[in-house]
């Protein structure tokens, strides 16, 4: 923690709303606010690029009324039919592009196996092979504020998919999803632990911090678990997108905690990526053998759904690490705004602990 008194919590407030970045996103915010203007009709949202800052921040922005919310903005919002119109416009774009831009003949065996594929040892080229060998404290703070939109809700997106499966797969699902809260403990939630790795980083944990530094591809990926598990029909897909995250978790977590541990990012850091690489080794078993292969002998039809899940979310994860490492190999931010060194000293989190405990 980088303040004293009583732990706040990450989500214990709702953020404010971000600013926009153009049009798209414009509209959607003042309709949020109670503004009349008009909405973006269907045409309007085809015409924009799927993957962009303008339409990736409306799409996040009317997810986030599933979650979160935002201060000063109605509950009802979340079920608004012309919100929701929009949603659905702003989510057919992208879900579209994606379905392009995936092999449409892969299955499910083939899409598993091309992730169960580790590159040589010195070959890996993603962003926690970057922060392995050459990272820097810096680089270090920036990934963890990127990674921040999906790790304080770690698990939640997921979640959906519970209600619209049965028998052993469910039961598989449940199994994965209580170890991810914690097992019974809140200090041990996940998405805790990745909050305490920010305090020690001297980041602001508050729930949707660093929304407005994020670019368009660290919203995509975020984007896309939303976008399935706010759609039945697209429960296979969430289900990929769940094996695709627990099969590369636990590698990936082991980089990165040499990672933490090479460039002094504390024991709150290195703690979050030890838990997951032993939780996540069993999570890719219990996914892969008690939760995909039930689905699939249930429902065999969801096969090319699965696929898409583990294709989608492997496609957005190379566009970020591209545009992440594009940015460090050039010598910039990969973020819209760049930390300051004393990022976490006056954060809205400290603001909000000192109103709520003046």
């Amino acid at each position: 923690m980088t303040a004293a008194g009583p732990y706040l919590e990450s989500r214990a407030t709702s953020p404010a709303l971000p600013a926009p970045r153009g049009v798209l996103s414009a509209s959607v915010l003042s309709a949020l606010r109670g503004s009349s203007e008009t909405l973006p009709e269907p045409q309007v949202v085809s015409a924009f690029d799927p993957y962009g800052e303008d339409l990736q921040l409306a799409l996040y922005v009317l997810y986030e009324l599933h979650y979160q919310g935002f201060e000063g903005v109605s509950d009802d919002k979340e079920w608004d039919p012309d919100l929701l119109r929009v949603r659905g416009d702003l989510e057919s774009r992208f879900l579209s592009a994606l379905r392009t831009d995936v092999p449409s003949n892969s299955n499910t065996e083939d899409a598993l196996a091309s992730l169960l594929v580790e590159p040589a040892p010195g070959e890996g080229t993603g962003v926690s092979h970057h922060l392995q060998g050459e990272g820097q404290l810096w680089q270090v703070r920036e990934y963890a504020a990127l990674r921040s939109l999906y790790h304080l809700k770690e698990a939640d997106p997921h979640a959906w998919v519970i209600p619209r499966l049965h028998g052993r797969a469910k039961a598989g699902m449940v199994a994965v999803e209580y170890d991810e809260f914690g097992a019974g403990r809140a200090e041990d939630i996940h998405a805790r632990l990745f909050a305490d790795l920010l305090d020690g980083l001297g980041l602001d944990h508050t729930y949707g911090a660093y929304l407005d530094t994020a670019p368009a591809p660290a919203l995509c990926t975020v984007n896309l678990m939303s976008l399935f598990g706010l759609h039945r029909a697209l429960r296979g897909a969430l289900v990929g997108h769940f094996a695709a995250v627990e099969i590369t978790s636990s590698p990936g977590s082991r980089r990165l905690a040499k990672a933490m541990r090479k460039t002094g990012a504390g024991p709150a850091a290195e703690h979050f990526y030890d838990e997951h690489i032993e939780a996540d080794a069993v999570h890719e078993q219990v996914v892969r053998h008690e939760v995909i292969g039930p689905l699939l002998a249930a429902e065999p039809h969801l096969d090319a759904d699965v696929a898409i899940g583990i294709r989608a979310t492997d496609l957005l994860e190379e566009k970020l690490s591209t545009y992440v490492l594009g940015a460090w190999l050039d010598h910039r931010s990969a973020l819209r705004f760049p930390l300051t060194a004393a990022e976490g000293d006056i954060s809205t989190r400290d603001r909000a602990l000192k109103k709520k405990n003046p």
